[in-house]
């Protein structure tokens, strides 16, 4: 009995390894469609999500001036102070797009 078992796990072995060898030396060509048709929905995603960010930037910005232009006007400045943040913010939402075309985005 043991010595059938020593010869079923001698060619066992011997198939393993021999098919591991195959399995390792035989490359195949694999043919894959050009990245550009692959990632070209997350590109469209990408544009739509920083377009919007850019709008909503800009909505942000004309908010905010006329909370300036306000607050200049009563002489309020805690008002002025949060406003000029809010412009501050707005200008960076509103150029976004601009800031990651330069990056290469």
């Amino acid at each position: 009995m043991r010595e059938r078992f020593k010869n079923v796990k001698k060619n066992l072995l011997s198939i393993m390894l021999g098919a591991s060898v195959i399995i390792t030396t035989v490359s195949t060509e694999v043919l894959a469609a050009s990245t550009s048709d692959i990632t070209k929905p997350l590109d469209n995603l990408k544009t739509l999500i920083i377009s919007v960010i850019g709008a909503i930037g800009i909505i942000i910005l004309a908010k905010n001036v006329m909370e300036f232009a306000q607050a200049y006007q009563q002489q309020d400045s805690s008002s002025m102070n949060s406003a000029l943040k809010g412009i501050v913010a707005g200008v960076m939402m509103a150029g976004i797009s601009t800031v990651l075309s330069f990056l290469g985005f």
